[in-house]
């Protein structure tokens, strides 16, 4: 078996069959465009960056010139661009399964650049050639970031894509009922995916029209690989009930082979992150190691030393445009400047969450005169889109979270963390299932999953599940990747009210 095949909360784990000669469908020769392209614009991207590499190594004298630059730049350059983009192709930067999702396309293009530096050292070092140091340095210190930035556009443009209905890869879900509901409903969730779902292939007995969740039924499982090329699809997704037994899974693999079609297996595991599923055949059987959930991780000294550094750097970054917005507030109707609201810490300890005051001064007497509003009234929270309450300064402090600055205090004294599950009030933590006050093993954040997937357009299911899949999947790179998508979903705005 390969490696997981998505990072969207549902382990998929790629068994492909191995392509012939068959045509390629639609969706294959897109994707092959795809990567073309993707390589192409690495070409040009490390390209540019060795001829900047040279020119910067001219005028800014980094080192002592032990050698003409242009000269040895002419020599080598067309030598380092074409390994650096083997080491790209070699370590799997362009493979389909992971081009515009996850972050595994990122550290490849990382260990290839890795790759490229040290082959490149090694070789001077043994033909004792006289490679310019400065040169050397400046191509990797401009090359990567541009190649990352450039496969970021490449992701949005595929997402795009996506989102205007081309290159979707046209899915069939073989199992019982209630599985491919399950995953129907992951894959459809994560819509950027570009997985289009053509129909259901379930057990013999369950036969329907559609399955509960609506998807429409194409076949029977003991007709996978007929049910595959007769509705064209791409992917088939196995789940639990789709084969009786390990040779029968055998037998619709070898059906399908010569067709391009990917296969992939769902190991009855969701919201388990990549970082902790490891693939270990042993005789033959393909073992799922999972690491434990990592929340105690969440809570020790290397993410309270980011918390820390991280939250002092922001505040003093932040603060003439916090006294612009404790000014505005206090102009606004002379009242308060910061709003003081209990909340639900680590481990249920209880804390002042500090906010700009974006309200009117009364508007906790005012609450139980809108309950009505409540566009979450089957749910814990109370939310309202066009809540009354707000003051005209309120509404831009909210749209672009200016109101949660103040938070940065609580993450210096120890109380929030600059990303994690969203702080609960304890009356809505009076309202927890079992299951949900898994939330309170780590510190509340000043943002986190839930924030940058839709904030307050997230149902309640929606946030749970979020904040229970950081929780127990915490990572550093996971931290950082949030802020930065903070910082998107802040100027977008979308779901801020």
């Amino acid at each position: 078996m390969g490696q997981p095949m998505r990072e969207s909360g549902l382990a998929l784990l790629d068994v492909s069959a191995r392509p012939t000669s068959q045509p390629l469908s639609e969706r294959s020769r897109g994707v092959r465009i795809l990567q073309l392209a993707i390589a192409g614009g690495d070409l040009l991207v490390i390209s540019l960056a060795t001829v900047l590499a040279a020119v910067g190594r001219t005028h800014l004298g980094l080192f002592s010139a032990t050698a003409d630059v242009n000269d040895v730049a002419q020599s080598v350059g067309v030598w380092i661009v074409a390994g650096w983009m083997l080491a790209n192709v070699a370590l799997g930067t362009y493979a389909r399964g992971y081009l515009g999702v996850g972050t595994i396309e990122y550290a490849r293009i990382l260990s290839a650049a890795g790759c490229t530096a040290g082959l490149i050292g090694i070789m001077s070092y043994l033909t004792k050639f006289n490679l310019s140091r400065g040169f050397f340095v400046l191509m990797f210190v401009i090359g990567i970031p541009l190649l990352l930035l450039w496969r970021r556009i490449a992701r949005r443009l595929v997402h795009r894509a996506h989102a205007r209905g081309l290159l979707l890869t046209r899915v069939l879900i073989s199992g019982s009922p209630g599985h491919v509901d399950d995953v129907a409903a992951v894959l459809e969730r994560e819509s950027w995916l570009g997985y289009r779902i053509i129909g259901a292939l379930l057990p013999e007995g369950a036969a329907r029209g559609t399955t509960d969740r609506g998807v429409p039924v194409a076949g029977q499982t003991d007709e996978t690989a007929d049910a595959v090329i007769r509705n064209e699809a791409d992917l088939v997704v196995f789940t639990e009930g789709a084969f009786p037994s390990a040779a029968d899974f055998r037998r619709i693999a070898w059906e399908l082979e010569g067709h391009h079609v990917q296969m992939a297996v769902v190991p009855s595991l969701s919201d388990i992150s990549s970082g902790r599923i490891m693939m270990r055949p042993v005789g033959g059987l393909p073992l799922v190691h999972v690491e434990q959930p990592r929340s105690l991780g969440a809570s020790r000294g290397l993410k309270r030393t980011f918390d820390l550094v991280g939250a002092t750097a922001l505040l003093l970054i932040a603060s003439p445009l916090m006294l612009a917005a404790a000014i505005a507030v206090k102009l606004q109707d002379g009242g308060p400047i910061l709003f003081r609201q209990t909340r639900v810490g680590r481990d249920g300890a209880l804390f002042e969450c500090l906010k700009f005051r974006s309200m009117v001064v009364d508007a906790e007497a005012q609450l139980s005169a809108i309950t009505h509003l409540n566009a979450n009234a089957d749910g814990v929270l109370f939310k309202i889109q066009r809540d009354p309450r707000i003051t005209r300064v309120g509404h831009v402090l909210r749209r672009y979270s200016i109101d949660e600055l103040p938070q940065l205090i609580n993450v210096i004294n120890g109380e929030m963390s600059l990303v994690g599950p969203r702080p609960a009030l304890p009356a809505e933590v009076r309202r927890y299932v079992p299951d949900v006050q898994r939330r309170l093993h780590v510190r509340p954040g000043m943002t986190g999953l839930w924030q940058v997937s839709g904030r307050s357009d997230l149902s309640w299911d929606d946030t749970v599940r979020l904040d229970l899949y950081y929780v127990d999947n915490w990572s550093l790179v996971q931290d950082l990747s949030i802020v930065a998508k903070t910082v998107h979903a802040v100027i977008r705005s979308r779901g801020a009210y």
